[in-house]
């Protein structure tokens, strides 16, 4: 059915045809009542004739129009006239992202712009519990001022069974029921292909595969007919970028891979997720450069509190402020804060803060001290800009001790508003809770993180009993309960020397975490935790790459966070993910995680990228026994096995308490031949197991060196069944690579779900 121009639907006036597509006619009118211009939609008769459709259509348009964001296309109404059925909506100049597509990709700084647009309006109604179904390039509008709208929220759902080789062309589906295809073929998700109830998840697939086409060109899995489209994006991956003479960096990669996964569960879970790592490729933060002065993220670093008490233990009290204020700015999305690492060491102020804000990538710099007396307590705060030395914002604070938590709120809310640094709705809540009304309790808990920070044997059994005694004093308290599950995931993984089995110390691990979650579902922390113990012990990999995301979106600013994610994809083989993850956290903590880059190269068979990272480690830190350790196994790797062996006899010298270097060294020896060096490392082994625990993926490291491949084995599975050591990284560990082809081997990895890609793989890990 055409419209002829002076038509009236109801009080809108046809002016003229727009265009036509599977939802119907799109016409120009204005609307009499108001004088304005509008776009008129005709539906097609097939959803008239369904009066259940018509009530699902109607329901659904109710939720978009009660959408009002720039990057959605706004609905103004729906009605009937003589039976004829219309939506009205706002009326655009410009032209769809097809009309762009047409003559070739777009240029990659326009390709991220839209991107970015199309990612915010998925996200605003996402979390309006509104669903897309067909997002494409037709279904993008840009406008002449360059502003992108996307298209038919609500109104795109429907089965097309192609009359065009890219798109289905049959009747509109009222709901998604199983066994229903929807959407346009090109960019469907493998879920929509299955005919699989649909979730925002979907939408994320569909925006991977216009993205891919804004970067190439190409429909990332067109083939030449629609069954064979299915078929790929069932089954296949995308080409290569490189094939269409695109380079982008690993960070873009990254993100346009997250988006294509073919499991909704590896996939980015939501779009809010999507558009932070878009937000972080557009500052440059994904490629771990410092945001430049006065533009680009606002950065602060919190300085250490100076304690002006009476008494030296106040100290611990000092330090707890600091990482409080530093916890809670990390709740902050759009502001970049130096993770508590980096900070700590300049707590003498022996450098100027100017100086200390270039060495940390930070632009402003807050300073601070605190007086405690009795149950009073005074502290002072100035934020000061580290480049011009100007005072941004000050204040003096005297309260009562049981106050302590709103100055922590206030500090961190003065400072974002300071910097102009946009604070959600929910950000500014969660920075407001107060997460407990007893001091004993707090006090108790800033002694424990006091002593856990220590990372010695002694410190680590005060920080139980200071975090148990805090639960004592408040068992809600869940802040403490998951500081006392990261204590023991830390122990599990082998920290402590031997205070407990890694098996023990996860059981209570779990116990602590599932506490505090109960308690405080928004604990960014105790998300990140559950996630760890979900890939350490359960293999659960899909779920910890949830609980990861959940973490980061709680507690985007946090550098822990990142780095143990970072674990997880290394485990996976998924080391360009690994990379990008650890450099973000040294962006966060550009005094740690140094180390961990290295691993994540020396993984990657990145190595000569390894050996220079690896050498700064030992010259700045030279009594690292790490540092030392991982230059030891890049020098071997690349043949120089006598330097290697050195650094590795000095690393195990920095660490006489541990097991981990040691055992490595024995390894190492046996590598390189000299049999009876290797022997008497297991024999100092089996000796201190008598007094201690010692994990069983030790004992592996130096029967492997030795070429007793099964005596390997063995321990290997104990190690599994104990869920000792880095057990979980095994896939793809340097250490174990002449193990790959063994049928035991490639069994444990199954019992782990992992594969093996095949024995002699050129990338590992520790």
């Amino acid at each position: 059915m055409t419209l002829a121009a002076g038509t009236l639907l109801g009080p809108y006036e046809i002016l003229s045809p727009i265009g036509a597509g599977g939802m119907g006619e799109v016409y120009r009118a204005r609307d009499v009542r108001l004088g304005r211009e509008v776009a008129v939609k005709v539906l097609p008769e097939s959803l008239a004739g369904n009066a259940d459709a018509l009530a699902r259509f109607q329901k659904e348009a109710r939720a978009v129009a009660a959408l009002s964001h720039p990057n959605i296309l706004a609905l103004f109404d729906f009605g009937s006239h003589d039976g004829t059925h219309y939506a009205v909506m706002e009326l655009l100049r410009g032209s769809t992202l097809r009309d762009a597509l047409d003559s070739g990709p777009l240029p990659q700084t326009r390709a991220i712009e839209f991107a970015l647009q199309i990612a915010k309006g998925l996200c605003a109604a996402h979390e309006k519990g509104i669903v897309h179904r067909d997002l494409k390039p037709e279904n993008v509008f840009v406008t002449r001022d360059g502003d992108v709208k996307v298209l038919d929220f609500g109104l795109a759902k429907r089965t097309e069974l192609a009359s065009r080789e890219d798109e289905t062309n049959a009747p509109t589906e009222t709901r998604t029921s199983p066994g229903t295809v929807m959407g346009t073929v090109a960019y469907m998700s493998p879920e929509q292909v299955r005919g699989e109830p649909l979730d925002p998840r979907s939408d994320i697939f569909s925006f991977g595969t216009v993205l891919y086409e804004m970067l190439t060109g190409r429909k990332a899995f067109a083939r030449e007919s629609a069954a064979e489209t299915m078929a790929a994006i069932l089954m296949n991956e995308p080409p290569e970028l490189s094939e269409s003479g695109v380079v982008v960096s690993l960070a873009m990669a990254g993100i346009l891979r997250h988006c294509l996964e073919k499991s909704v569960v590896r996939r980015y879970q939501t779009a809010r997720d999507l558009l932070f790592n878009l937000q972080q490729f557009g500052s440059g933060s994904a490629e771990s450069a410092p945001a430049p002065a006065g533009g680009g993220t606002p950065s602060v670093a919190v300085l250490p509190f100076l304690n002006f008490s009476a008494d030296a233990e106040s100290e611990f009290f000092a330090d707890g402020m600091t990482e409080d204020v530093i916890a809670n700015l990390a709740k902050i999305r759009s502001l970049k804060v130096i993770s508590r690492a980096s900070v700590m060491p300049f707590k003498k102020r022996e450098k100027s803060l100017r100086e200390i804000g270039s060495t940390l990538g930070a632009a402003s710099i807050l300073d601070g001290s605190i007086r405690r007396a009795g149950n009073r307590v005074r502290i002072v705060a100035q934020l000061v800009d580290a480049h011009t030395d100007e005072h941004l914002w000050a204040d003096t604070y005297d309260r009562d001790l049981t106050d302590i938590f709103a100055i922590q709120t206030d500090v961190a809310t003065q400072i974002a508003a300071a910097l102009r640094a946009e604070l959600s709705a929910d950000e500014r809540s969660r920075i407001q809770r107060k997460p407990t009304d007893n001091a004993r309790s707090y006090q108790l808990y800033l002694q424990g993180k006091h002593s856990f920070y220590r990372g010695t044997g002694e410190g680590y059994r005060h920080a139980i009993a200071s975090f148990e005694q805090a639960i004592v004093e408040d068992p809600g308290f869940a802040p403490a309960h998951a500081a006392l599950a990261l204590l023991y995931a830390e122990l599990g993984t082998g920290q402590g020397s031997g205070e407990m089995s890694s098996s023990e110390a996860f059981a209570k691990a779990k116990v602590a975490v599932e506490r505090a979650l109960a308690l405080d579902p928004a604990l960014g922390d105790a998300h990140s935790v559950a996630a760890s113990l979900k890939f350490i012990c359960d293999y659960d990999w899909a779920g910890a790459e949830q609980d990861f995301q959940r973490a980061l979106a709680l507690s985007p600013g946090s550098a822990d966070i990142y780095d143990r994610y970072g674990w997880m994809c290394s485990a996976l083989g998924r080391y360009d993910d690994a990379i990008r993850l650890v450099q973000r956290a040294q962006e966060l903590d550009p005094l740690a995680h140094r180390s961990d880059l290295a691993t994540e190269l020396l993984r990657a068979g990145r190595y000569p990228e390894a050996l220079a990272v690896a050498r700064r480690i030992v010259e700045i830190e030279p009594q690292l026994s790490r540092g030392h350790s991982l230059l030891g196994w890049t020098q071997i790797l690349m043949g120089e096995h006598e330097k290697g062996l050195a650094e590795l006899e000095k690393a195990t010298s920095l660490s006489p308490e541990g097991t981990m270097f040691s055992a490595q060294l024995g390894e190492a020896y046996g590598i390189a031949g000299k049999e009876q060096e290797a022997r008497a490392v297991l024999s100092k082994l089996h000796a201190l197991a008598k007094e201690r625990y010692v994990s069983p993926y030790h004992f592996a490291y130096v029967h492997t060196g030795l070429g007793e491949q099964d005596a390997a084995m063995d321990w290997l599975e104990q190690a599994y069944e104990e869920r000792s050591g880095a057990i979980y990284g095994i896939k793809g560990s340097f250490l174990f690579q002449s193990l790959h082809g063994h049928p035991r081997f490639q069994a444990l990895l199954a019992k782990m779900n992992l594969t093996v890609a095949g024995a002699g793989s050129g990338n590992g890990g520790a």
